[in-house]
């Protein structure tokens, strides 16, 4: 039954993920009035599957001076970290592979180890170009964790506790988006450049960088980074979803939504928050490193900081601190 259970969430998310490329080129195409992915099946529908097949075919280039043993470990590490991510996420009431008394402890400290993948890649690539890019994910997913972090302290202070289902249930009378909205658009943005997405995309920056960690990568290797990346992507999209729209909870508590099943409720909002990446990556341009930087240490840390000073202060002052 494990098995079964294991199979039934990474099955589902490689096909999210593959099907969420396909909705981003859409999207985008959408957007700058153009068609998009349109040859491959109904509406370009089985292009993700051409996609996969492609790099799965292709012949797999390994440098001659690389670290063979770990250049080949950096994509599996990624892609595993990614996909464990999703082991103590809630779909709906009871519905988690491992509802975990610590969850949001545990997603903070997978998402954390994720870096070591990208960094053994360009470590291991031999290549200056991977390097830098490397360093670049490192300082930009360290410097924007701090922030992420002050603001789930936030939301933990108004839950009482560190299970992510409890968190939801605590959110029946008022969603935490409504009291606690400039948090939630600063953990959106700061899940952004965690992600390595635009306009924040700088490890992977073309202009300066080719293609960042991945230059040196193709075939499989390229194909589990782009899993792991985009399995992430959802995966946080989740995350904001659980912390402040209540998760599987319907917006308001009738009979006509009440109907409507819990795990539905959950995957419009995490689409609704997908919708918004690809938004931001059709809507702005990237940002310079220093610029990057200086909205996470100067602009984003203070601010968390001082928030969470003030919630806590506005909890114990009416005696709202959860029991």
């Amino acid at each position: 039954m494990a098995l079964v259970q294991i199979l039934g969430l990474i099955v589902p998310l490689l096909l999210g993920v593959a099907f969420l490329t396909l909705a981003e080129r859409k999207i985008i195409a959408s957007m700058q009035r153009r068609k998009g992915p349109n040859v491959v099946g109904i509406f370009g529908i089985l292009q993700p599957i051409m996609d996969a097949v492609k790099l799965i075919i292709k012949e797999p280039i390994l440098p001659s001076k690389a670290n063979l043993v770990v250049y080949l470990l950096a994509p599996v590490v990624s892609f595993i970290l990614a996909i464990l991510m999703w082991a103590v996420i809630p779909f709906g009431y009871g519905q988690v592979l491992a509802d975990l008394s610590v969850g949001i402890l545990y997603l903070f400290a997978v998402s954390s180890l994720g870096v070591y993948g990208v960094i053994i890649a360009g470590w291991a690539s031999n290549s200056k170009y991977a390097f830098l890019g490397s360093l670049r994910s490192a300082a930009q997913i360290v410097s924007y964790e701090v922030s992420i972090g002050l603001i789930i302290i936030t939301v933990l202070l108004c839950a009482g506790t560190l299970n992510l289902s409890l968190i939801v249930e605590a959110q029946k009378t008022c969603w935490y988006a409504i009291p606690l909205f400039p948090l939630l658009i600063m953990f959106f943005i700061s899940c952004l450049a965690e992600t390595n997405r635009a306009p924040f995309d700088l490890p992977e920056a073309e202009a300066e960088l080719v293609a960042g960690f991945i230059t040196e990568y193709s075939s499989i290797g390229f194909a589990l980074f782009f899993l792991g990346e985009y399995a992430n992507i959802i995966a946080i999209s989740g995350l904001c979803a659980i912390l402040f729209l209540g998760g599987w909870l319907p917006p308001v508590d009738i009979w006509v939504f009440q109907i409507i099943p819990g795990g539905l409720w959950f995957g419009l909002k995490t689409m609704f928050f997908l919708f918004c990446y690809v938004w931001v990556r059709a809507s702005f341009p990237r940002f310079r490193y220093d610029q990057l930087m200086q909205l996470g240490w100067k602009v984003y840390l203070p601010l968390s900081l001082a928030l969470v000073v003030f919630v806590a202060g506005v909890l114990l002052s009416f005696n709202w601190l959860p029991i």
